[in-house]
């Protein structure tokens, strides 16, 4: 079921480039591009703030954006999403922006156009938290740390 989501255009570079889009029919999430005029460079083990040049207006708290490294960018260059996966609130209706990190021993150039990150959309629940003195359930892991199953 595909649902209709406002974009708005922040960064008239954005019509050069075009709204984001999913490359294949079986994608689950959209490529956003570096909405920069010029080049940035990335040095080694700096991150950088790079515009998407869009908006989004989810309208529903059922519903959050997910801003997600591009595997092919992290495998060729070390470049990376630096918090591991952003969130973009259903009420957030600023500019969607990537937080890039590289983490090679080389400086990385970021083209204008180019595909930085990916944009998935996924389901929320939200949930009240209760305060117990304890759970009343207990599971095999129990209170166990990372690790403490033993698989791997």
């Amino acid at each position: 079921m595909k649902r209709s989501i406002e974009t708005k255009i922040v960064n008239e570079l954005v019509r050069k480039f075009g709204l984001p889009k999913y490359a294949t029919p079986g994608s689950a999430a959209m490529d956003l591009v570096a909405c920069i005029e010029e080049p940035i460079e990335l040095g080694a083990g700096k991150h950088v703030l790079v515009g998407s040049g869009i908006a989004i207006n989810l309208q529903d708290p059922a519903l959050a954006a997910m801003v997600a490294s591009r595997s092919g960018l992290a495998l060729k260059h070390q470049v990376r999403v630096s918090q591991g996966l952003g969130v973009v609130d259903s009420d957030y209706h600023g500019e969607i922006k990537v937080i890039l990190q590289n983490d090679s021993d080389t400086t990385y150039t970021i083209q204008p156009g180019e595909r930085i990150a990916q944009l998935v959309f996924m389901p929320v629940v939200q949930v009240a938290l209760n305060e117990v003195a304890a759970f009343s359930t207990v599971t095999e892991r129990g209170e166990g740390g990372f690790g403490h199953t033993g698989k791997i």
